[in-house]
């Protein structure tokens, strides 16, 4: 149908990435697009602040497969360099052991493969046979399961997604991805080296299929990349291409409930007024559009009752030095990973020997951090927030970090805090609508989890679509871009 057909606007619930994402889609097809924000600002989760002169990107922090945000500008007939420019990385992250191993993860697979052969007692023939088993994965999945809707029958009609469901034994869903890493590689380092790709979105390495050894394959065939003017950027930019395109955004605007009628979406809520439209797109956390947007519709509670993601206990510090030995993207392992990860999953609390990834991007661009100083953005990995004491958690955290990083990088780490924030799942939870603070919806740990995410529209109400780390194909930035582009074939 023409757009020119649909006097009424099509309404977008959430200014996050994806939501972004696809009124930019809309816009460039001639519809009128509204964007609802509860927030004052874009970009949910990939948000930024400044604290005494260091700026932090208080999110995701890791950009990967950046031809999704370009391809938004190409759509639109726009060069992409004109709004957002990004540099790629030659060494992907820095990874410390408690025996004082170092491990630089190149971005050159070769040189990559030489590293853990020289560091550990892995061979460089097996990093590259696991390198390749990466791709074959991605190559089977990538344009079934990422860039198509699983719910639909004419995803499945055509010779590509047959190829691919002929090979479906290849793509390891029958056993964890450690179980299948543990099988390739010898060393417990190099093991915990791969199987730290669960955490790439809330899952466990110990239930996760091995499917998801796809995600090695993302970062070292496609790279990793660094945004000008850091992670923001990526939302600022789109922001940008979206009012160009006309797109027009209502910040601290709440949408209050989805309206239908006679199964047909009708328009939305906001804060008592109502506002018709033609469609509604959701970018709000799957069970959150159903408790609370979504009035008398059955909920689909399979779906609502599914195990989350883990969450992130992040500081924020302001540190006074500087470290030579530190990159954009840093790991420091826990000792006994597979016990890390009991902790967080079945105990549903923080270990006392958490992996911490350290993040600072004042290594790229040195006006996030006053002279003499870095941005560091510290991160372990938490359970979802089901009630948990989390001051006391927080205060454990706090000091278990701070004694390893001490102990691993031989300084006093403590004492060099100048600024210090903290984001917990709580907060997480109430400003982003993320349900128990979960960063990506629901996880991965079981063998089917792709298949059981929640579909990216909703056959009681026409008219209504889902996009968002919460549904599928998942969560992380290009997941969500995809997300948009999915629905986009709707349209």
């Amino acid at each position: 149908m023409a757009a020119s057909h649909h006097d009424k606007p099509t309404i977008v619930i959430g200014a996050g990435i994806a939501g972004i994402a696809a009124a930019i889609r809309l816009a460039v097809k001639g519809y009128k697009v509204e964007v609802f924000e509860a927030n004052s600002y874009p970009g949910g989760k990939l948000n930024e602040f400044v604290n005494s002169g260091f700026r932090f990107d208080a999110g995701p922090s890791l950009f990967t497969m950046p031809q999704y945000v370009d391809e938004l500008f190409r759509l639109a007939g726009k060069n992409p360099t004109d709004y957002f420019r990004y540099e790629k990385l030659d060494s992907i992250c820095h990874y410390f052991y408690e025996d004082g191993t170092r491990l630089t993860a190149w971005a050159d697979s070769a040189k990559l493969a030489d590293e853990i052969a020289l560091k550990t007692r892995d061979t460089r023939e097996s990093v590259m046979r696991f390198l390749n088993k990466s791709r074959d994965i991605y190559d089977i999945t990538h344009h079934v399961f990422l860039e198509k809707s699983l719910h639909r029958l004419d995803s499945y009609l055509n010779k590509q997604t047959l190829r691919s469901v002929l090979r479906f034994g290849e793509i390891d869903a029958f056993r964890t991805m450690n179980e299948a890493n543990e099988k390739h590689f010898h060393d417990d380092k190099t093991r915990r080296f791969f199987n730290r790709y669960a955490t790439y979105n809330g899952s466990n390495p110990y239930k996760a299929p091995a499917t998801l050894n796809i995600i090695p394959h993302l970062e070292q065939h496609f790279g990793a990349y660094f945004p000008e003017g850091g992670m923001h950027a990526i939302t600022d930019s789109l922001v940008k291409l979206a009012k160009d395109l006309g797109v027009r955004f209502y910040f601290n605007s709440k949408v209050e409930e989805i309206l239908y009628e006679r199964g047909q979406v009708t328009g939305v809520n906001v804060a008592g007024d109502v506002v018709r439209a033609s469609y509604v797109i959701s970018n709000m956390d799957v069970w959150f559009t159903y408790r609370k947007l979504l009035k008398g519709i059955k909920l689909p509670e399979r779906v609502l009752k599914q195990e989350r993601s883990s969450s992130a206990l992040i500081f924020y510090w302001g540190i006074r030095g500087i470290f030579k030995e530190l990159d954009l993207h840093n790991i420091f392992f826990s000792e006994d990973y597979e016990k890390e990860f009991r902790t967080i999953w079945k105990h549903k609390t923080i270990d006392e020997d958490p992996t911490v990834y350290l993040n600072i991007s004042s290594k790229y661009c040195q006006a996030d951090a006053p002279e003499g100083s870095e941005n560091w953005f510290v991160m372990v990995n938490v359970p979802a927030n089901v009630g948990q004491d989390w001051d006391r958690l927080i205060a454990e955290a706090r000091l278990n970090i701070i004694k390893k990083l001490s102990r691993i990088l031989k300084q006093d780490i403590g004492s060099l805090i100048v600024v210090e924030k903290v984001l917990d799942p709580r907060e997480i939870e109430s400003s982003t609508s993320s349900y128990q603070g979960s960063l990506y919806g629901t996880s991965s740990n079981g063998r089917f989890a792709a298949f059981l995410r929640h579909p990216n529209f909703i056959d009681s109400v026409k008219g209504l679509y889902f996009v968002g780390g919460s549904v599928h194909p998942g969560g992380g930035i290009p997941l969500a871009l995809l997300s948009a582009k999915i629905i986009d074939d709707n349209f």
